[in-house]
């Protein structure tokens, strides 16, 4: 039987500190920590984004980015928790960029505002990255690599094209 995981505790000086709260950041969290694998570049999007996701969504974020988790009036108990969550996420977001990129990101107000002129900037489908991909499908060939290594990396190219150009 499994046991029952604490999802709050009290601190030191006798508040509830709630785990599953969006608005909790864990001791080890700090602004400057790489999220992600690469940086946001011109040319990694939305591989960029796909990761910035999943990694929001498992520290329980994905809410500042979405929408979801609107900033609160600031007569709110909920502001100052959130204004300290948005600007970690921004911290986050800002460390994951190249520097060319970042420079523009320093005016955003909040995180969702940033997050949205990320996607302005860079989320548009491209025709021109889908014919780069499309090239690079056309000139991929097995040169002795094993069969699954083949298949991983033209699986890559289909997985991307397919994010560039959903199919409806």
């Amino acid at each position: 039987m499994a046991e029952d995981v604490a999802t709050s505790e009290k601190d030191n000086g006798g508040n509830v500190v709630d785990y599953n709260s969006p608005y909790y950041l864990h001791p080890s969290n700090y602004p400057r920590q790489m999220q992600v694998n690469d940086a946001l570049s011109d040319k990694n999007y939305a591989d960029w984004v796909q990761e910035m996701e999943n990694f929001l969504f498992a520290k329980n974020k994905i809410g500042f980015i979405n929408g979801s988790i609107e900033k609160p009036e600031k007569t709110s108990k909920d502001y100052m928790p959130w204004m300290r969550v948005d600007a970690m996420i921004k911290g986050w977001h800002t460390t994951a960029m190249e520097k060319e990129i970042r420079g523009g990101m320093k005016y955003a107000n909040t995180v969702v505002e940033m997050w949205i002129d990320l996607r302005e900037r860079f989320g548009k489908e491209s025709a021109q990255r889908a014919y780069e991909l499309k090239n690079k499908i056309a000139v991929t060939h097995q040169d002795g690599a094993i069969v699954s290594a083949y298949y991983t990396k033209l699986r890559s190219l289909w997985d991307e094209i397919q994010s560039v150009f959903p199919i409806p």
